[in-house]
């Protein structure tokens, strides 16, 4: 008998517990829990000799960053084309979620994965995950970057046994450092657990949304939970409400934080403007900005676009005016369509191989999405599940305005400039 495997991929970071008290929940996992994971050991802000001991002992090639890129930029393709509501997209969040299914893969199903995760085989992508995961971490008294990886096995379906490879969870502990926990998805019950495991890594950001399923196996869960500080925070003295034009000519009312550099990096490209502001843990959030009449649609519309969007333009160095909006606002959405779209077919079929997974048939049944976001006067607060980012001055060259009081396209990027979030601001007033 076909028994059904739905990998749910969650974007968020923080470190799991055995109790969870937060959105409601109130439940104790202890007694689900097989496997707890022990996470990276976290230094202080400006203990530089850990750093430099991280780096050294967790190398991430060139070739795995470009992989990563182009993962980032053709998922935001799909995903966020063609929508005039606020939008937020983790791809790290994906890319894990989507990593620890493909470990269980095999055959056509892995190659198909492999290809859209831009890795050679799976020995490779498992080792370079493990690298960045501990290169990226962060948890200190200022900065937090906690990627969470968790699998729910159920270990009987329709009266039969269902066997999980122990290779591939020793592997999933190893480098991804999940959690494992045995449930029952035809259990109301497992709802609160998962919910509960998402709102603690999520420091209380994220609700999970559980629909029962008595042929549901398993569930891959990846948080990533990030928060920072501005390098130079913004004086909440000079925040004033103005107005914010909407793209269908409406116009809005909110809060804008003002700041002015007289020396400030810039890049002015084809149809928008860009420039970014530091993050003290040496990320940044990166604006654009498009130019008067440029629909954000026509930049987001193909992977090279986005690719432009981040990475092209000519860099210019002088005085930058910033008027950038207080928002706070959650997204959800739906990826099965978008892996299709991106060569992904055989995993959501019968065809499904992932007999390094499991001792039955099982294939992707449901992948989604939820985000949130928060900036303010001191920094920014953004995470994801998937249910599967000092300054210096130069010589001033030129003069830019990010007034941005219409809709825009944001981007956080850690210290390695990988793609945390991307995000659309259509209206900053809707939450």
């Amino acid at each position: 008998m076909k028994k059904w495997l739905m990998i749910a991929l969650v974007g968020l970071l923080a470190v799991a517990s055995a109790g969870c008290r937060q959105n409601g929940y109130s439940v104790d996992l202890t007694d689900t829990a097989i496997v707890s994971p022990v996470y990276p050991e976290g230094f202080e802000f400006e203990d530089y000799d850990s750093r430099r001991a991280v780096r050294k002992a967790n190398e991430v090639t060139e070739d795995f960053h470009r992989a990563f890129d182009k993962f980032s930029y053709q998922t935001a393709s799909q995903i966020m084309k063609g929508s005039d509501q606020n939008q937020l997209y983790s791809p790290i969040s994906l890319y894990y979620a989507t990593a620890l299914a493909t470990m269980g893969s095999k055959g056509t199903t892995q190659r198909e994965l492999l290809d859209l995760l831009g890795a050679p085989d799976i020995e490779t992508l498992q080792e370079q995950c493990g690298n960045a995961y501990r290169l990226m971490y962060a948890d200190n008294e200022i900065s937090k970057l906690k990627i969470a990886n968790s699998l729910w096995l159920d270990h009987e379906v329709n009266g039969m046994d269902v066997v999980f490879e122990e290779l591939y969870l020793n592997a999933a502990k190893d480098q991804f450092y999940a959690s494992v926990y045995a449930v029952d998805f035809s259990d109301p019950k497992t709802g609160d657990l998962m919910g509960a495991w998402i709102s603690e890594q999520t420091n209380g950001t994220l609700e999970y949304e559980f629909n029962p399923d008595p042929v549901q196996i398993m569930s891959i869960l990846n948080t990533i939970y990030f928060y920072d500080q501005w390098t130079d925070r913004f004086n909440k003295d000079k925040t004033a409400q103005d107005d914010f034009y909407l793209a269908n000519g409406d116009t809005v009312t909110c809060d804008f934080m003002n700041s002015r550099y007289g020396s400030h990096g810039f890049v002015k490209g084809d149809g928008f403007t860009r420039s970014a502001l530091g993050l003290k843990e040496a990320g940044s959030m990166v604006f654009i900005l498009p130019d008067e009449g440029v629909l954000i649609d026509d930049l987001l519309s193909s992977p090279e676009g986005i690719q432009a969007l981040f990475e092209s333009g000519e860099s210019q160095s002088g005085e930058v005016i910033w008027q950038v909006p207080k928002f706070s606002y959650g997204t959800s959405m739906k990826l099965v369509d978008a892996m299709k779209e991106l060569g992904v077919i055989e995993a959501f079929s019968d065809k499904a191989d992932f007999s390094g997974l499991v001792n039955v048939q099982a294939f992707i049944s449901d992948i989604q999405q939820k985000a949130h976001i928060s900036i303010d006067e001191n920094g920014v607060e953004a995470s994801a599940y998937t249910e599967i980012a000092i300054a210096g001055a130069a010589m001033p060259e030129g003069r830019a305005e990010m007034i941005l009081d219409r809709p825009f396209i944001y981007g956080i990027q850690s210290r390695y400039r990988d793609l945390l979030f991307i995000g659309i601001c259509n209206n900053p007033t809707v939450e």
